[in-house]
């Protein structure tokens, strides 16, 4: 005896969740995923030639070509580049709507305990650190944090950029020792590899930083010393003159300069203006 399914449809005995659903007749289009890697080399090369407004049009066509593709993966990536794209650019509004859609996503597609998603988390909290709210930046750093100290090597430097992040909002909030310790776990971690040295520099101007806020100018002046002598160091170490170093030598020049370090802070600037101009 034949099954007495074998000459009905599927609609003929499989009732809708509703009298008016019909979802279970309609296919749900493919997803079209956006080529990821590309998209992310292709914003080096704006950044390497300090060109930003070609970095956000590239940002926006591609979030709204995974958007139309259903490309949940591929928008997240791109939220997690836009929260960081506005926050340098001091645009707040934009910076935090992409840092919560990141975040949203990332619950969504059940990778918020991954390393991606404590890279959002740390995103996130980098944004609000940015706009005056490190407050509110701490949990999310320590979200960041319990996931990658389990899931990452001792030496990847992506715990070296959460310490210093961290020790950031940490300052703003007075919390000094906490601070100098999460600096000097960011600088076991980049001395433990080679090419770091940017990001050496950049600790170590930190550390001049947090002197002075906990000590004041006077009484943390040979600390603050210390610090800016050896980040120059790192930055006059050999590497390579590529657009990462230019933005370091950028980023760091202010520091110098409020220190009185004007001769330096001015061949900081000079070296990154030939290296984007080469670019």
């Amino acid at each position: 005896m034949k099954n007495e399914f074998s000459k009905m449809e599927r609609e003929d005995y499989t009732d809708p969740q509703c009298p008016f659903c019909t979802d279970q007749y309609e296919k749900k289009p493919p997803v079209r995923p956006i080529p990821t890697a590309r998209v992310l080399d292709k914003l080096d090369e704006f950044f390497s030639k300090n060109d930003y407004n070609g970095a956000e049009r590239l940002l926006l066509y591609w979030l709204s070509e995974a958007q139309l593709g259903q490309d949940a993966r591929g928008e997240f990536q791109l939220r997690n580049e836009l929260m960081g794209f506005y926050r340098k650019q001091g645009k707040k509004d934009e910076a935090f709507e992409n840092a919560d859609r990141a975040l949203n996503l990332a619950a969504e597609l059940g990778i918020l305990q991954s390393t991606a998603g404590a890279t959002a988390l740390l995103n996130a909290a980098t944004v609000r650190k940015a706009f005056g709210k490190s407050d509110e930046a701490i949990p999310f750093f320590e979200r960041a944090r319990a996931i990658y100290e389990t899931e990452l090597k001792p030496n990847d430097p992506r715990l070296a950029g959460l310490y210093n992040n961290t020790s950031l909002a940490l300052v703003d909030l007075c919390r000094f020792a906490e601070a100098r310790t999460l600096y000097q776990k960011a600088i076991l971690v980049l001395s433990a590899t080679d090419g770091n040295e940017p990001e050496l520099a950049v600790t170590y101007l930190n550390l001049a930083n947090l002197e002075e806020a906990e000590k004041g100018l006077e009484a943390g002046a040979e600390a603050i010393e210390t610090n800016l002598e050896t980040a120059e160091r790192y930055l006059n170490a050999p590497q390579p003159q590529n657009g990462n170093y230019a933005f370091v030598c950028e980023k760091c020049a202010p520091t110098f300069d409020y220190y009185g370090h004007f001769a330096f802070a001015a061949e900081l600037t000079e070296r990154a203006t030939r290296i984007y101009e080469r670019a």
